[in-house]
């Protein structure tokens, strides 16, 4: 029996060959996994899919590097729906449900929490990306899905190049929900703030830039990353966010920038699988850990 389960992907769990990507994967979980230990848990890790698994001998499992759910996303959320009967998860289930689709940003802006202006597009309208942009008066647009990641069909969207992507959108639009949002110049400028927030505290951060000629950060697409100190309203404006949240998150990574009108807005909330990165942080793992054991205590009360 065990105490918790680190949920990987299949691509790392035990892979057979390694890069540096690869490396700092299994580094990332396996700092998690060394804290959780050192305060008594036994742990395994284990990919979310994994066939030979029991998973009826681990008592809580902990989201951390599953990053190809949002490609096989009806295969995922039928075995999270099976698996939560089980055992407990970590963030709660009704974090990972509200944070899966990206319609949550609705519910925070509702809450006072700037957000860029975004238009939902729902699957199965009918929409031209064209009359999209005249009718919100944008000169340019970021289009992605309501559920993804990883820049996973992700486009900036112009007068000059809205017609060329119709088709591809009208054939997006069919399978899946899409956000349409006005595109936010320092993100380019500037860059993208992560802050890390361990069981509601701020513990270290991130800047993330695209490369020249991109508007993605993510490093999938030769985006840069850099440590980075928060100032304090960037850590009040994050606080903010979770204190919007359902519930309170074990653990959080808010993804925040300065909008077109230099007002700090947020990007993405990420509570299900965000890159943490513990390697530039290691106490940060620690005070995770030591959430995760309060929490398990508290719940076996």
């Amino acid at each position: 029996m065990y105490d918790i389960v680190i949920l990987t992907d299949s691509r790392y769990e035990k892979p057979e060959t390694t890069d540096w990507y690869i490396n700092q994967v299994i580094l990332e979980d396996t700092l998690l996994l060394e804290a959780l230990k050192e305060k008594g848990c036994t742990v395994i890790r284990k990919s979310w899919d994994a066939q030979d698994f029991d998973w009826a001998s681990c008592d809580y499992a902990i989201f951390r590097t599953t990053w190809d759910y949002f490609d096989r996303y009806a295969e995922f959320f039928s075995w999270f729906e099976k698996t939560q009967k089980i055992l407990h998860f970590i963030n709660a289930p009704e974090l990972i449900y509200w944070n899966l689709d990206k319609h949550y940003l609705t519910d925070l802006k509702q809450q006072q929490i700037n957000i860029p202006p975004t238009l939902f597009l729902e699957k199965g309208t009918q929409e031209n990306l064209n009359t999209l942009l005249k009718e919100k008066g944008w000169q340019k647009a970021v289009l992605k899905p309501a559920i993804g990641g990883g820049g996973r069909e992700t486009f900036k969207i112009t007068k000059h190049n809205a017609t060329e992507h119709q088709v591809h959108f009208e054939k997006l639009l069919a399978q899946e929900a899409l956000l349409f949002q006005e595109f936010q110049d320092h993100i380019i400028s500037q860059g993208e703030i992560s802050l890390m927030m361990m069981n509601g505290i701020y513990t270290h951060a991130v800047l993330k830039k695209a490369k020249s000629g991109d508007f993605r950060v993510q490093d999938d697409f030769g985006g840069s990353v850099e440590k980075y100190t928060a100032k304090k309203e960037e850590i009040n404006f994050a606080e903010k966010a979770l204190s919007a949240c359902p519930l309170p998150p074990l653990y959080a990574r808010v993804d925040v920038f300065y909008d077109n009108s230099n007002c700090l807005a947020l990007g993405e909330l990420e509570l299900i699988e965000p890159e943490l990165w513990f390697r530039n942080h290691p106490q940060a793992a620690t005070l995770l850990a030591e959430a995760v054991v309060n929490y398990m205590n508290t719940k076996h009360r």
